[in-house]
């Protein structure tokens, strides 16, 4: 039994409670709500209450909402009454929020004040209570503040994140026990050492990057800062820098980006901020420059996906800084060699001199990279368990041992691995994932339309933006009819999809380039529109 808890990810927690119970643990902007004690009694109140109403180990609770002190609470008590958190992007379509609870059988659902009231509206037949976080739902605190985390197995799921495939259907991504442990050992290593009384800043939401890093600051007693206005505000982070000391951030580049540009960022005490941790998106080298030259030594970042969370490659604010140093723009362009433990390889599906080229996390190899690009894989503790209840793409995606990717790259003799595309045609705008069938199959719904074709070309505040080019079915013959038609492909958009998954501009085609096997040249239309931005309308 006591090795079951051990198992458990919640034991850090419990761990932290007992040697650190005075120390801060959660905040809200510039106050302190809850010390280690307190958070862990919270915790193991609304875990035996949850267990009393009758959720049985394993079962799902969906969290979906924008970042709230509570939401905090919700997920680890998940864990300590050993059930499966399945965190949710806040921003999804209803329609797509359904499948997910439905593909994920959440009996529970942690929502926010917006989604609570929407889900009247929503037939999800596995179901049975929507609580709303930071709500005051007394029958949810048991009178029970003695419980130890549950005993669970290493390989057992405690986060199911889902993400989009080729097929445009959500997958849920199977992460154990084991691999958040192993997650929070790579960032510890790899990434950044954290110490009693530091602070993470949640301006990232918690359903993906920030919330797995919950848990290595959780670990290292650390506190939990979620900002007022529940998401990424620019000059409010410049004041929460101020308040926390030896504080860090998890952002997309472009929040980066945002940050560094923020007028308030002039009288930003910069002397409390530890490290900004970068990654769901490319950082391109001019940015990082920038970023470094307002920052100084204080961006690392992370190359990861929800299949081996946070947890492929990194560089940390040393590595970076040298890079910067150096002028080393390859290194800097890069993200970074393998986290410990983990193994990155190259199959080279392009090279002349070899099948692959394979580097260990550590370690001197030597090898001649030339033309060494192709698919990604990896292998090592942080790799999911497999997809829920898919164990066609789970073999797929698993196969020989190793996570296919789908990002095409290149690793150098150092074993510095820099990506070159995405094999999957995954847009990434604002750190946001977009898969392009996602959008393609809403828009092949309307009427009037006969083929298209989404890329995602560059944008420079979002990273990328999404560009749908449209064949109508029958000519437009002025202006004003092209506007009408946009202007209903965009309703049926909204109608459909996320808000920030619709196109930002609609180029209207007379045909889409393809090769002799019939399949559209996705990459002749990113060339082609690469260049062609267009005003950018609201998220």
């Amino acid at each position: 039994m006591i090795a079951g808890r051990a198992a458990n990810v919640v034991s850090l927690l419990d761990r932290t409670a007992n040697l650190w119970p005075s120390l801060p643990a959660v905040a809200q902007g510039d106050g302190v709500l809850l010390d280690y004690r307190a958070f862990a009694t919270g915790v193991a109140r609304q875990a035996a209450a949850m267990r009393a109403a009758g959720l049985d180990a394993g079962d799902r609770v969906a969290l979906v909402a924008r970042n709230h002190p509570a939401t905090l609470i919700a997920m680890f008590a998940c864990w300590w009454a050993g059930l499966v958190a399945v965190p949710v992007n806040a921003k999804l379509h209803a329609k797509e929020l359904a499948w997910v609870l439905e593909d994920s059988g959440a009996r529970w659902a942690f929502v926010d004040e917006d989604w609570h009231a929407a889900l009247g509206g929503l037939r999800v037949a596995t179901l049975e209570r929507a609580v709303v976080v930071g709500g005051r739902e007394h029958d949810l605190l048991a009178e029970d503040t003695t419980s130890k985390p549950a005993a669970v197995a290493s390989d057992d799921p405690a986060w199911l994140f889902y993400t989009s495939g080729t097929t445009g259907r959500p997958k849920g991504v199977e992460i154990t026990h084991a691999n958040l442990a192993a997650m929070t050992r790579c960032f510890l290593a790899d990434v950044e050492a954290i110490a009693p009384g530091d602070a993470i800043l949640h301006v990232a939401p918690l359903s993906h990057g920030s919330g797995l890093y919950a848990v290595p600051h959780v670990a290292r007693a650390a506190v939990n800062v979620v900002p007022e206005s529940g998401g990424f505000d620019a000059a409010e982070l410049v004041g929460l820098v101020g308040r926390w000391e030896r504080s860090l951030f998890f952002a997309a580049p472009t929040m980066v980006k945002r940050f560094v540009e923020a007028p308030a960022l002039a009288g930003a005490r910069l002397g409390h901020l530890k490290t900004i941790v970068y990654g769901g998106g490319p950082m391109y080298v001019q940015d990082a420059k920038a970023a470094y030259a307002a920052l100084g030594p204080r961006l690392a970042q992370i190359y990861g996906q929800g299949e081996s969370p946070m947890t492929i490659t990194a560089m940390d604010r040393h590595a970076i800084a040298d890079a910067v140093a150096r002028g080393d723009d390859a290194r800097l362009g890069s993200v970074g060699v393998a986290q410990t433990g983990i193994e990155v390889r190259v199959a080279n599906a392009v090279s002349n001199v070899g099948s692959d080229s394979t580097f260990p996390a550590s370690g001197n190899v030597e090898y001649d990279p030339t033309f060494a690009c192709g698919e990604v894989l990896v292998r090592g503790a942080t790799v999911m368990r497999g997809y829920w209840r898919n164990p066609e793409a789970t073999a797929k995606t698993l196969a020989g041992g190793w996570l296919h990717t789908g990002d095409v790259g290149v690793l150098d003799a150092r074993g510095f691995l820099t990506l070159k595309d995405r094999s999957k045609d995954l847009i990434i705008s604002g750190g946001s994932n977009i898969y392009p069938r996602e959008v393609e199959e809403a828009l092949l719904r309307h009427p009037d339309v006969l083929e298209v074709a989404v890329i995602g070309r560059p944008h420079r505040e979002w990273g990328e933006e999404v560009v749908a080019c449209v064949v109508p079915r029958a000519e437009l013959p002025d202006a004003a009819a092209r506007s009408r038609f946009e202007a209903s492909l965009d309703a049926l958009c909204l109608g459909e999809i996320a808000r920030f998954k619709r196109p930002r501009a609609y180029e209207i085609v007379a045909d889409l380039p393809k090769n002799s096997a019939g399949k559209v040249l996705k990459t002749e239309l990113r060339e082609s529109y690469a260049s062609a931005a267009q005003p950018d309308r609201e998220r």
